[in-house]
């Protein structure tokens, strides 16, 4: 990896451009509209204001830099170093969870618990896929999750009149109810993998040091949500999902959920995955009266900017980790807190393993802190991307604002922090 000290602080330079950029897409996404349609200007506007690009943009400048100073063989040598196995599953589990045979089982299973709750079609709907989907995550891993809910929610709420606080609550509750509902198990949420072998943490030490808590606050994150917002929720006239009225046979969703769960074992492995995909692809193209067409440019663009993010990310240990040996168990939980928001929960944690020493009652802290704040922005947890892609058309033209998004993951994000904060040791 690069040693060179005015290279890394290069790095954070970018990487902190990178994070501002975010923040500024929808004002490039306004420049775009003051040229004319199709014109180099327009596109170029549009293009800084896709917030999967992003990182990708400053990564290449970053690699390019180093090319022009250290020499290629320099930066190839370091993209090689580079682990690019999460942005590879994600672009993966994404084109797999968004196909037909599986939404329709996740609507069959999110419509039947609905209407088990005595309540109004609406909040039923919302309670049950704002808690079940979310909770999913632990089993199928958070980005299958995230992908599953997020079309579900476009799909059945967003493409409802509903107001625009309304779609931001519920926004900021699906990223926050993710980065929280993957931590049930051991191997589904990135800033926990990212441990458990360092550590030595197994399901029933992570079930039970994170997983209760994570179970209780999105449920009590969802109810409350849902009771703000009960006489808009109620209104709203949930139909069954349009994709269950197409009938796919079990066989394929099997095959289906089959090729899910290898590419969720062998996640690590790129040289696995991507042939897998390709079969699956093939298998995709024979059952074409069975399927959707695959999302394949969306989970490209959240496969680009995970890429990206950990071009530069895996960079910031120099100045991130000293912060993490320095801090005693509930000050370095408010801090992995607030860093989530600014750099991908996974990372964050991996940089905890590398301080020796570190008391047990810090690494609770640290992964709570970081699973806690990872709805806040959309690089806090690697699964946001997904969502923001699938939903980014719900918001308008300019598409999701950053500072929204913030604001409306605060509340479910402090709710999360407080649950976590009583119990540290």
């Amino acid at each position: 990896m690069i040693s060179d000290p005015t290279l890394l602080k290069i790095s954070t330079l970018l990487f902190a451009c990178a994070v501002l950029h975010t923040f500024f897409t929808k004002q490039f996404n306004q420049w775009a509209r003051k040229f004319p349609e199709g014109s180099a200007r327009e596109n170029l506007f549009h293009f800084l204001g896709e917030v999967e690009v992003v990182f990708g943009i400053w990564a290449a400048l970053f690699v390019t830099l180093l090319a022009i100073s250290q020499g290629t063989q320099t930066a190839v040598n370091y993209m090689n170093q580079v682990n690019y196995s999460e942005a590879v599953f994600v672009f993966v589990i994404m084109c797999l969870a968004s196909t037909r045979p599986v939404m329709q089982a996740a609507n069959l299973l999110i419509d039947t618990l609905a209407r088990l709750l005595p309540l109004p079609a609406g909040v039923s709907f919302f309670l049950t896929a704002l808690v079940i989907g979310p909770l999913l995550g632990s089993f199928i891993t958070e980005p299958a999750a995230m992908t599953v809910v997020a079309l579900m929610l476009r799909d059945r709420l967003f493409s409802q009149n509903i107001s625009l606080k309304l779609r931001y609550a519920i926004l900021g509750l699906l990223f926050v109810n993710i980065s929280i509902g993957g931590t049930l198990t051991h191997f589904a949420a990135p800033p926990v993998l990212m441990v458990v072998n360092a550590w030595k943490w197994d399901l029933a030490y992570v079930f039970q040091n994170i997983g209760t808590r994570s179970l209780i606050a999105v449920l009590l994150g969802t109810l409350i949500t849902a009771i703000v917002f009960w006489r808009e929720l109620a209104r709203l006239n949930i139909s069954s999902a349009k994709e269950s009225r197409k009938s796919v046979p079990l066989w394929l969703t099997l095959i289906h959920f089959g090729f899910m769960i290898l590419t969720i074992v062998y996640h690590s492995h790129i040289a696995f995955v991507l042939p897998l995909f390709l079969l699956f692809m093939g298998i995709a193209e024979v059952t074409n009266e069975h399927q959707n067409p695959l999302k394949i440019r969306e989970s490209l663009l959240v496969g680009f900017f995970l890429g990206g993010l950990v071009t530069l990310g895996g960079l910031q240990g120099w100045w991130l980790k000293d912060i993490v040996a320095a801090l005693n168990s509930k000050a370095l939980f408010l801090s992995a807190t607030g860093l989530t928001a600014i750099t991908d929960n996974a990372a964050l944690t991996y940089l905890g393993t590398l301080v020796p020493n570190i008391s047990d009652q810090a690494k609770l802290a640290l992964v709570s802190g970081a699973v806690a704040g990872g709805g806040l922005t959309v690089i806090a947890n690697a699964p946001n991307p997904a969502g923001y892609g699938i939903l980014q058309k719900s918001f308008g033209e300019d598409g999701i604002s950053p500072l929204g998004l913030l604001l409306a993951a605060l509340p479910a994000t402090l709710l999360a922090m407080f649950i976590y904060l009583i119990s540290l040791p």
